[in-house]
């Protein structure tokens, strides 16, 4: 069994929202940038690290928005995934002052780049967890939103 934390930040600027783009057999894919805590690291020191190795920008780490469970074995990847059981904690981040990125330092294994995607896109696209935007969405605008998801893609 694979059983870790992870965090991933929520980056807004222009109504857009910054994500890692991938593609595997079925097509491209998007991911809130964000991965795997290392033992000793706090979670807001995982998104500061993560964000650099896969965007090239540095954040600053903001509020906890939403956490989700995600239990391979229940969704759409169980083939590749059953014995995975990820807990994965959204940060609302910022573009530190210094806007300017460089090249993402260790991208993922999908990953071919990253991207600006409007918010008013988001529903269009093939973002996981997809069940995330509503909840997003929905916080953005200022109402309110359950912190915790439960398990979902």
């Amino acid at each position: 069994m694979n059983q870790r934390n992870s965090a991933k930040a929520i980056i807004l600027a222009n109504q857009q929202v910054l994500l890692t783009k991938n593609r595997d057999e079925e097509g491209f894919f998007y991911l809130f940038p964000g991965g795997g805590q290392h033992f000793g690291e706090a979670l807001a020191e995982t998104v500061q690290r993560e964000c650099l190795e896969e965007t090239g920008f540095s954040v600053d780490v903001g509020e906890l928005t939403f956490v989700r469970d995600y239990i391979g074995k229940h969704h759409e990847h169980a083939s590749f995934d059953s014995n995975v059981h990820q807990v994965e904690f959204y940060f609302l981040c910022s573009l530190t002052s210094s806007v300017t990125a460089t090249d993402p330092k260790e991208p993922d294994n999908h990953q071919v780049g990253v991207e600006w995607v409007p918010l008013s896109t988001l529903n269009s696209i093939r973002l996981y967890p997809k069940q995330l935007i509503g909840s997003l969405l929905t916080h953005l605008q200022g109402s309110s939103a359950p912190v915790y998801l439960g398990d979902i893609n």
